[in-house]
């Protein structure tokens, strides 16, 4: 799985998830990407930025795609229940508590929580690695 940052002709940036950088050149030949604001269909990555990492076990990591003989829904719920179990959640003091990671005053951990666009802009400005991933409340994971 592999997170994009992306941007519509209107300007508007979000974030896409893809199997592989190939199969976002595939949704976008096929126009299958659409900003979720305004519906616009050309849509373009933005340059990322060098993220420093720590090695994870790969057999740890989900893939994101569904496996054989589950539907796509069924791989969506399996990627959220690895986010909500692989990492804290710090609420609305997430930018906060992202920036004290980044800056070593608090200790390294995979965290989530709340954050407005502008806090989210922010951090990344700084150079913070954070991605906006909304998770309906589980009564609605079809």
């Amino acid at each position: 799985m592999i997170v994009f940052d992306l941007i519509c002709g209107d300007q508007h940036r979000f974030e896409g998830w893809f199997a592989s950088a190939d199969d976002f050149a595939l949704q976008k030949t096929r126009g299958l990407l659409a900003c979720p604001l305004c519906g616009g269909a050309h849509v373009e990555k933005l340059p990322a930025a060098k993220i420093r990492k720590q090695p994870e076990p790969a057999a740890a990591a989900p893939t994101g795609a569904a496996r054989p003989g589950e539907t796509a829904n069924a791989g969506i719920s399996r990627v959220i229940d690895y986010i909500l179990t692989h990492t804290e959640d710090v609420g609305r003091g997430f930018a906060d508590e992202a920036r004290k990671i980044y800056y070593e005053e608090a200790p390294q951990r995979n965290i989530r929580g709340v954050a407005t666009r502008a806090e989210a802009e922010n951090l990344r400005e700084e150079g913070v690695p954070v991605f906006s991933l909304p998770i309906p409340p589980q009564d609605r994971w079809n």
